[in-house]
């Protein structure tokens, strides 16, 4: 039997459920169909929101041959088999062009994506490319050039619950059935915003439900039988597609941020979701040193700390030690005066080129090099009162150049004084 997915595929693009800033009257996407000359392009969007969907749509529409190929299993000469095909399509049909879809295009190698290049250019197939990850990242740069790129959104609770509906109502299959959806949390929550989750979980529950058909009885889905049913709601996590820079993106910025409760919830969404241990240990590893810095010199240790633990440890108890870090580091005062200080340093010295070392800081381990003053002058810092001396350590040409600007908090306040008071009338601190 076809399932109820591909029975509630849209025919019309009025009957395409979402999308409508591409696909809704006057969009972009809609005008070009509608026209009836599209450009080659690639739909970048989270799974089950329609990017297979559309493609066969406008091939429909548009009445041109469709070639549909996998990234998953398709090598190099699938692709130039699908290209031949279609150019013989076009003599065949007058030109009438020909769309190759490419699902999960990302997955193809440069080389893989290079066999394209030549049909695309010349017009021998529109390319349609269909991917959940950044195409920025992902399809090389002269594939990208000749390609739009359309954006497709999440699909809303309406429009989700709009589609079980539907199904209901006109499903030849589902219309003929006696269920009622009393409760739509548990169905929407476990399709994570996929449709065709969303639709396979529907079909499961009513194959469920069919001996209570046979005895005409109406079956009440509940939150309480859908959790029933379906066991695990698998966590929507790609640890190495988008889902991975954007969760730990978030997790970084809580920390940053001061924010314990936020860090320690997207922490538990990469543990949750099969992330690196030692990938998150090594992002707090530079938020301490990047953002905590010199505010709290511990927060440097502790996450050093953190990385040799979990690597001891391993997961489930590692989960413990990542969580005792994260917490330290968001509650921390903040301090991005090293990271700053070294973006400066490297700045000057991309701007003033290599600058010499002035002489009395200069090694001089042979007679040759003492005879022409190589350390000749140097003040060694112990000789005098307190461990400090003032003189020149920099180049002359950015003598008294201030990179390190302490940050304004308790430890870097007390060194500005410091500095102030050793460094007067050459740092302006």
């Amino acid at each position: 039997m076809t399932p109820l997915a591909e029975r509630m595929r849209p025919q019309t693009l009025d009957t395409y459920v979402g999308q409508q800033h591409l696909v809704g009257e006057g969009a972009v996407l809609r005008q070009a169909i509608e026209r009836g000359k599209i450009p080659s392009f690639i739909l970048w969007g989270p799974p089950g929101v329609g990017k297979t969907t559309l493609a066969q749509l406008i091939a429909k529409l548009l009445q041109k041959p469709f070639f549909q190929l996998s990234a998953v299993n398709a090598g190099v000469k699938d692709i130039r088999d699908a290209i031949e095909s279609a150019d013989k399509q076009n003599l065949f049909q007058q030109g009438k062009g020909a769309i190759l879809f490419i699902d999960e295009i990302h997955r193809f190698s440069k080389s893989q994506q290079d066999a394209l290049l030549g049909a695309v250019e010349k017009g021998i197939v529109t390319l349609i490319g269909a991917t959940t990850e950044n195409p920025s990242f992902e399809v090389i740069p002269a594939l990208l050039s000749r390609c739009q790129v359309y954006v497709l959104n999440h699909l809303t609770k309406d429009e989700l619950i709009g589609l079980v509906d539907r199904a209901l109502a006109e499903d030849t299959i589902l219309k003929t059935q006696p269920l009622q959806i009393s409760e739509y949390d548990a169905l929407l929550l476990y399709s994570g915003g996929d449709a065709r989750r969303l639709l396979n979980a529907l079909e499961l529950i009513a194959n469920f439900g069919a001996p209570d058909h046979e005895r005409g009885k109406t079956l009440v889905v509940t939150n309480e039988l859908v959790r029933e049913l379906i066991q695990q709601n698998a966590a929507l996590y790609d640890k190495t597609g988008e889902q991975h820079y954007d969760i730990i993106s978030a997790f970084i910025k809580s920390m940053r941020g001061s924010d314990p409760n936020a860090a320690v919830y997207w922490l538990a969404r990469m543990l949750d979701g099969g992330e690196d241990i030692e990938f998150i240990a090594r992002r707090m590893v530079i938020l301490a040193s990047e953002d905590v810095g010199l505010a709290n010199p511990n927060a440097l240790l502790l996450a050093t700390t953190t990385m040799d633990a979990i690597r001891m440890i391993g997961m489930p108890e590692a989960r413990i030690i990542l969580s005792q870090c994260a917490i330290y580091l968001a509650t921390s005062a903040k301090s991005n005066a090293s990271y700053m200080a070294i973006n400066r340093a490297m700045a000057t010295v991309k701007q003033t080129g290599s600058l010499p070392v002035p002489l009395h800081l200069r090694n001089a381990p042979t007679q040759l090099m003492k005879e022409l003053n190589y350390g000749s002058g140097y003040q060694y810092a112990h000789d005098f009162q307190g461990n400090f001396v003032q003189q020149d350590n920099l180049p002359e040409a950015i003598d008294g150049t201030i990179l390190y600007e302490p940050g304004n908090n308790s430890t870097e306040e007390r060194t500005r004084a410091q500095l102030r008071e050793q460094w007067k009338g050459k740092y302006k601190y």
